[in-house]
């Protein structure tokens, strides 16, 4: 246990020098604390992306206010050819604009259709945030939870050459048999490669939280615990299922492919065509105003295609809005009970250890009073390793249950709320 309390030390006084050290220099150590980890790491490519969708939606708004182009044309008539029976004083030149008018509220339709996919875009980059801080939140504490990991690992290797040299005072006084003393080497070997093991894990959970923050640097710890600041804050709150993320995203889809659906429909209608021109003939003294209308006959393309395809799309898009409803509402109960099972898988485990300290700390005393096998003493030591793993799993799982339970309240981990 004194490896553990010893890690504690550390682990504040890293958190004190991220505090106080430079700011170039604290990326490249210990990893900040949780909520200035997550307010850095908003212009990494994870977040830059959801923010790109926002900002393509926003110009296919734009692009949708925007109204069709007029056609300007020239034509020239009898400025070559059989002059003899086509007179060249004949000629003609003809100055024309064509301007397309959108009937059926086309423009109107289209300009909808873009809002809907701006607030789309905007729930899915709000889910996609909170995504990403569930994802951080998880790969801090994994890192916190490697560290402790090592601290059990390094009391067990501790506690096994206590042992190993109490086995050998006992071979050479007689009172053990050679094959105890070979028993402890052999387990003091094994715990020595478990401790490799879990330092191994720790730098990978270190990679990890590195890559998810953007840093190209891996930290080296990090400089808070988020296992201590769950303790310190309550875990449940109002929760309304109807306003998760992924409801809100299931909604979005649903009005954008009303929308769409909308737009085809508009799409149908032909559009009018006006024409406006000036005429200038050779044998007349002065230019003729010319003039016209056309109108498309929809006899082969009535867009029944496109809306076919939009009707299905909504069809679509309003059952996964009923899922995701559905979704929520069950999850959210989930969440609390995931949670409640949580804390009190946490507090039985804590129990538990203690159970097995005393347990360890009576076998020690009884073997070294030659009252008790080795065998004792080592199955003792192994519970107790054990013990401290199934707490550390406990912490795991209630840190999994906190992470979803703010996500669906629209948190962070710590709290703090996600636009």
């Amino acid at each position: 246990m004194n490896g553990y309390y010893r890690r504690q030390r550390t682990l504040a006084l890293a958190g004190t020098l991220a505090a106080l050290w430079p700011a170039g220099a604290a990326w490249s150590q210990t990893a900040p604390p949780f909520a200035q980890l997550l307010r850095d790491a908003q212009t990494t490519p994870r977040v830059t992306v959801l923010d790109a969708e926002i900002a393509r939606a926003r110009g296919v708004a734009e692009q949708a206010r925007a109204r069709p182009n007029p056609t300007v044309s020239v034509y020239a008539e009898n400025f070559a050819g059989d002059t003899l029976r086509n007179a060249s004083n004949q000629q003609q030149t003809t100055f024309q604009i064509d301007q397309p008018i959108e009937l059926g509220g086309k423009r109107s339709a289209r300009i909808a259709a873009g809002e809907a996919g701006i607030v789309l875009a905007q729930a899915r980059t709000r889910d996609g945030r909170l995504l990403y801080a569930t994802e951080l939140a998880r790969a801090y504490a994994g890192a916190e939870l490697a560290e402790r990991r090592i601290s059990i690992a390094e009391d067990q290797v501790e506690a096994a050459t206590q042992d190993l040299k109490v086995a050998q005072a006992l071979v050479g006084a007689g009172k053990e048999a050679r094959l105890r003393q070979l028993q402890a080497e052999t387990d003091l070997n094994t715990l020595r490669a478990d401790l490799e093991t879990v330092r191994a894990q720790k730098t990978v959970a270190l990679a990890r939280l590195s890559a998810l923050a953007g840093v190209p640097i891996p930290f080296t710890g990090v400089s808070e615990s988020l296992v201590g600041r769950l303790n310190a804050r309550p875990a449940t709150g109002p929760i309304d299922p109807m306003q998760a993320t992924t409801v809100k995203v299931a909604e979005a889809e649903r009005d954008a492919a009303a929308r769409a659906v909308t737009l085809q429909q508009r799409l149908a209608i032909p559009n009018v065509t006006a024409q406006l021109g000036v005429r200038q003939l050779r044998v007349a003294s002065g230019p003729a105003i010319v003039a016209g209308i056309g109108i498309p006959l929809p006899l082969f393309d009535r867009n029944r295609g496109n809306i076919s395809a939009a009707q299905a799309d909504l069809q679509g898009a309003e059952a996964r809005a009923a899922i995701a409803r559905l979704d929520a509402e069950t999850g959210s109960r989930a969440a609390l009970a995931l949670v409640e099972a949580a804390d009190q898988r946490a507090v039985a485990a804590e129990r538990t250890l203690a159970t097995a300290e005393e347990a360890y700390r009576l076998a020690r005393v009884a073997y070294e009073a030659g009252k008790s096998p080795l065998i004792e003493l080592l199955a003792a030591r192994r519970n107790l390793g054990a013990t401290r793993v199934v707490l550390l799993d406990a912490v795991s799982a209630r840190i999994d249950a906190r992470a979803n339970l703010a996500r669906l309240q629209g948190l962070t981990i710590t709290g703090e709320a996600v636009q």
